[in-house]
């Protein structure tokens, strides 16, 4: 199965974390809208097999407790930033959170997003830098670098960048994945297929498995360099 062969090139790769969507927010009804439960409940299986840790997007109240037993690490999508009723919940689950940036959403409202959960009683919260929408067309979002070192130093937790939707096309990926890694974040998530051209979704910002490799082992690298200054 697909979710099989990313589980085994993560492994290859010393990699120990994985997202995936069963419940999938697309803009478009008619889009692939994911698995499920019962898809989590498979992945879940193959990972934990494998030593492999599980991001999951929630996306309403309602999936929390469905959810809980088979995730590591909730992720409240950019859609999601701002609904405060699935915040509120989410700060009385003793699982982490990783919480992306609304898609025209400030750092301050991020961050304002975060206090939601602190303060239901959740700390274990991880922000994403995920892009916004600006006036450009050029690329699907711009991904604000800005925001890594600023996040940092405004809320001292930990901060992810993703570069797949920060930029939404394959072949930029990498130099951004990069350049965050270099402002200071602490992690990047980006999207892999062993045939992107047959994904499910956005096939047209995910990495084949040869470009992910070489992904992780230049980011590596980019991680040396920064903690050796």
């Amino acid at each position: 199965s697909q979710v099989a062969l990313t589980i085994d090139h993560l492994v290859k790769n010393g990699v120990r974390i994985m997202r995936g969507g069963v419940f999938k927010p697309r803009s478009s009804p008619y889009s692939f809208r994911g698995l499920g439960v019962d898809g989590l409940k498979m992945w879940y299986e193959q990972a934990r097999k494998a030593g492999i840790k599980i991001i999951s997007e929630v996306m309403q109240v309602s999936q929390i407790d469905e959810m809980l037993p088979y995730v590591d690490v909730f992720q409240v999508g950019a859609r999601n930033t701002q609904n405060f009723n699935l915040l509120d919940e989410l700060g009385k689950v003793d699982k982490a959170v990783m919480i992306k940036r609304g898609i025209s959403g400030t750092i301050e409202e991020l961050l304002y997003s975060a206090e939601y959960i602190f303060s239901g009683g959740n700390e274990k919260i991880i922000l994403c830098e995920r892009g916004i929408r600006t006036y450009e067309r050029a690329s699907r979002n711009t991904l604000d670098i800005n925001a890594i070192p600023i996040l940092k130093e405004k809320s001292h937790l930990p901060v992810v960048a993703d570069p797949s939707h920060g930029i939404g096309m394959r072949e930029f990926v990498e130099p951004i994945a990069l350049a965050a890694v270099m402002a200071g974040a602490d992690g990047i998530i980006y999207e892999t297929h062993q045939k992107p051209e047959e994904a499910a979704s956005d096939g047209q910002q995910t990495l084949d498995f040869d470009e992910s490799t070489r992904l992780i082992s230049r980011m590596r690298k980019a991680y040396d360099l920064v903690t050796a200054f």
